[in-house]
């Protein structure tokens, strides 16, 4: 039962989002057609947008999307992030995906380590190991034995965001008040 490490991989983004912000934009002040617009969108995008984010003007943000695969995070990290509801996810189900028989991923966070007690929070993990195995093999299913798991225990997401929120997400989630693994995540 390994300790897990933050991994986050953007897979998937609306292509020239610059372009595409810009061309949203155009159309709230033109009467020109989209194919106008696009044309002046080009090569002009950038310094457009940022004047639109000075004016405070970020609905056309909406128009670019991310998605990213993100691994070795804690359930306490997934109960946090879906409170960022103007965004998708996908999440790994611990409903369905029995742990592996040599226990389950776990994030250790920072400040157990500042602590010098990492070794006893492996013990703790493996003791929940031990605990989750006699369940499944007691015949309990997953979805059942998955209650003694803590909330240290690693989850995988799939999650897209539109431009607007992931600014919104880096403006709470970067600031020193937030945990220490979800400004790592940011």
């Amino acid at each position: 039962m390994p300790e897990s490490r933050l991994k986050v991989k953007l897979l998937e983004h609306t292509p020239n989002p610059l372009e595409t912000i810009a061309l949203s934009a155009r159309l709230c002040y033109s009467d020109s057609d989209i194919d106008s617009l696009y044309d002046k969108s080009k090569g002009t995008a950038e310094e457009f947008v940022k004047r639109l984010m000075n004016f405070g003007h970020l609905s056309p943000i909406e128009h670019a999307s991310y998605t990213f695969g993100i691994e070795g995070v804690s359930r306490a990290l997934l109960a946090q992030i879906t409170r960022h509801r103007i965004a998708s996810f996908s999440v790994q189900s611990q409903r369905y995906v029995k742990q592996g028989a040599e226990g389950f991923n776990y994030i250790i966070p920072e400040k157990v380590r500042e602590l010098g007690e990492e070794k006893r929070f492996i013990e703790q993990m493996n003791t929940l190991s031990e605990w989750y195995s006699e369940w499944i093999e007691l015949g309990l299913v997953a979805e059942d034995a998955r209650f003694v798991l803590p909330n240290a225990a690693e989850t995988r997401m799939v999650l897209t965001m539109k431009a607007r929120e992931l600014l919104h997400f880096f403006s709470l989630r970067r600031c020193n008040r937030a945990q220490l693994e979800f400004r790592k995540l940011s």
